[in-house]
């Protein structure tokens, strides 16, 4: 792993990449040298594997990456220091049944063996038998390059993990159609729209994400005016926004699930949560807002 990869950071969606000016994904989009993985809808967060500081095993949830309330628990003891409740009994069960492994991994926590239906979070998960393993997990980034877990990058898992007797890695197989010259005709359209745009701060940014997610929210539609006027910004950019949006839309029919997990939102079938791709321009999910951002902003959290 080197420097090449990301650093520890949540994923974009590819088009609030571009409010403030970072046009990569209109590269990233179409580039036919990508890798692709299934995000799946679990929760908490978990990760584990050998804390580089001092050698030892972990579990913990991302707090191990805090900068200072660190929560890196070695044992069953420092899990009962960091956390309570259900993501500490969580995490108990991780520490005794994942396997030790050097490397530095994060996965999505889908539940305890015994049943075949699982909703940890807003998808409900139908796998083809009940599962036997103890524990579910759905394993995705790994993270190196670093001597503290402060300092590791991120880059995505492309190894399929091994489930043993007591873990069950998911890792749903799902293939990206590499010649996507179509989407490629757009991204330049969309490249020379740009150029008529005035770009924004990440604060700004962040306002305008704001509003955009109470529109998916509330079910409404994005519209340019009241947005530019709102968080007075340009028109033009939130146009851009639309148009990067409808590009990460057409992206989902050059993507085929292999799969047999059966996925299903308040009893409507559905897709799972998105995919994450990662090539030499950077790694962006793809989620689809309007149906599981909207389920997911309105379903109550357990954690």
């Amino acid at each position: 792993m080197n420097k090449t990869n990301t650093k520890n950071l949540h994923l974009p969606h590819p088009e609030d990449e571009v409010l403030t000016g970072n046009l990569k994904c209109l590269d990233w989009f179409h580039e036919p040298n990508s890798t692709i993985s299934t995000k799946m809808d679990g929760s908490p967060a978990l990760v584990y594997g050998t804390n580089p500081a001092n050698g030892k095993w972990f579990c913990g949830t991302k707090s191990v990456f805090n900068k200072i309330k660190i929560k890196i628990a070695h044992s069953h003891e420092e899990i009962d220091q960091f956390y309570t409740g259900k993501v500490a009994e969580i995490l108990h069960l991780c520490f005794d049944y994942l396997p030790r492994t050097k490397s530095i991994i994060q996965c999505d926590w889908i539940g305890v063996g015994g049943s075949q239906e699982y909703k940890p979070n807003t998808i409900t998960y139908r796998f083809p038998q009940v599962v036997k393993e103890k524990i579910i997990v759905a394993p995705h980034t790994t993270y190196g390059g670093g001597d503290d877990l402060r300092d590791v990058f991120a880059a995505p898992l492309q190894s399929k993990l091994i489930s043993t007797k007591h873990v069950l890695f998911v890792q749903p197989q799902v293939e990206l159609n590499p010649y996507r010259e179509d989407l490629e005709d757009v991204c330049k359209f969309a490249k020379q729209m740009s150029t008529l745009c005035d770009f924004v701060t990440d604060r700004k940014a962040s306002q305008i994400k704001k509003e955009i997610n109470a529109c998916i929210r509330e079910q409404r539609v994005v519209n340019e005016d009241e947005i530019a006027e709102k968080c007075d910004c340009d028109k033009n950019l939130i146009r851009l926004w639309k148009l990067v949006y409808s590009i990460k839309t057409d992206m989902f029919m050059f993507i085929h699930e292999m799969d047999q997990i059966e996925c299903s939102i308040n009893g409507e079938d559905s897709f799972h949560e998105g995919y994450v791709i990662h090539n030499q321009f950077g790694s962006y999910k793809i989620v689809d807002r309007e149906v599981f951002s909207h389920a997911n902003f309105v379903t109550p959290k357990n954690w």
